[in-house]
C-alpha cells in the first residue's frame, strides 16, 4: 500500500501555511513535505510537526530568488558560492525539523554558458551538497521537471538524471521520481520505476494534464500503486498536486491509503 505524504505548498491552501499541518493530520496524513520553509523560523515548523505527530519528509534547498524567476542554482557556475550558502542554511533547518531528504533544484539554463560548463557546475554542486549532507545522514534528491511547466529547466528526464548520478558518483544522491513530470516527458512509468528502483529516493504524484489529484486525468493510479508495491518500493510518495477544488473533498481517491 502506498505511503502517502501531503505536500503543504500545494494542498490545504484553504488555510495559512502553519495551519496546514493540522489539516493534513486530520485528513489522515502521517508525513508532510513542502517547497521551502525559509519564510518561517524552523522552531515554528517543528512545533507544528510535534503537535500533530507528523514526519518531515522533504523540503527544497534555497532556489535563489524565486520571485525573480530563479528555480535553483546548481547548474550555474557563477552561483556556486550562493549555492554553498544555501546548502548550509538547508542543513540548519533539516537539523531542527528532522528531515532526512533535501531536494536540490538544478536550476534554469544560464545564458551564455555551454553545456559542458553547466554539466560540470551541476556535478560540482551535487558533490558538494552530497558530502555536506552525508555528515548529517541526509539524502540529496534531484528531480527532472517537464519543459512545459518550467521552460529552460536543466534536468528534464530520468535518463539525464541517472547519467548525472553516475558521473557525480555520490552515494547519497538519489532520484526524486515525479510521476506527473515523467508522464509528460517520457511515459513508460511502471518499467522505469521497476528498472531503477535502487536509484529512487522519493516519489511524487499528480495526474495529467491538469496536475490535479489522481483520477482526474490519464494516469491509471490504481494499477501504478499496485505495481509500485509489487516491485518493492516502500518509501514515501508525496502528493504534489493542485486540488481541483477543496482539498479534503478531493481526497476520495486516497480512501484506504490514509
Amino acid at each position: 500500500m502506498p505511503k502517502l505524504n501531503a505536500n503543504l505548498s500545494m494542498m490545504f491552501n484553504e488555510v495559512p501555511f502553519l495551519e496546514r499541518f493540522g489539516a493534513a493530520a486530520k485528513a489522515g496524513f502521517k508525513g508532510v513535505e513542502f517547497l521551502f520553509p525559509y519564510d518561517f523560523a524552523a522552531a515554528q515548523i517543528r512545533e507544528q510537526l510535534d503537535a500533530h505527530k507528523l514526519e518531515m519528509v522533504l523540503f527544497n534547498m534555497p532556489p535563489g530568488d524565486w520571485a525573480a524567476g530563479d528555480r535553483g542554482l546548481a547548474c550555474d557556475p557563477a552561483k556556486f558560492q550562493q549555492f554553498q550558502d544555501g546548502v548550509g542554511k538547508a542543513l540548519e533547518y533539516a537539523a531542527v525539523l528532522g528531515a532526512t531528504r533535501l531536494h536540490v533544484m538544478a536550476g534554469l539554463r544560464p545564458r551564455g554558458v555551454s553545456e559542458d560548463q553547466m554539466r560540470e557546475a551541476y556535478l560540482r554542486s551535487l558533490r558538494y551538497a552530497g558530502a555536506e549532507a552525508a555528515r548529517h545522514g541526509i539524502t540529496i534528491l534531484i528531480e527532472a521537471i517537464n519543459s512545459r511547466d518550467i521552460p529552460g529547466f536543466y534536468l528534464n528526464n530520468s535518463r539525464q538524471a541517472f547519467d548525472v548520478m553516475h558521473y557525480a558518483a555520490v552515494p547519497n544522491v538519489k532520484f526524486q521520481y515525479d510521476i506527473y513530470h515523467m508522464q509528460i516527458m517520457e511515459g513508460d512509468i511502471a518499467l522505469t520505476i521497476e528498472k531503477n528502483l535502487d536509484k529512487i529516493g522519493h516519489m511524487q504524484l499528480a495526474d495529467t494534464p491538469g496536475r490535479h489529484e489522481p483520477g482526474t486525468g490519464e494516469i491509471n493510479y490504481p494499477f501504478l500503486f499496485g505495481h509500485i508495491d509489487r516491485v518493492g518500493y516502500t518509501g514515501w510518495i508525496g502528493c504534489e498536486y493542485r486540488p481541483a477544488g477543496d482539498t479534503v473533498a478531493g481526497l476520495g481517491w486516497a480512501k484506504g491509503y490514509l
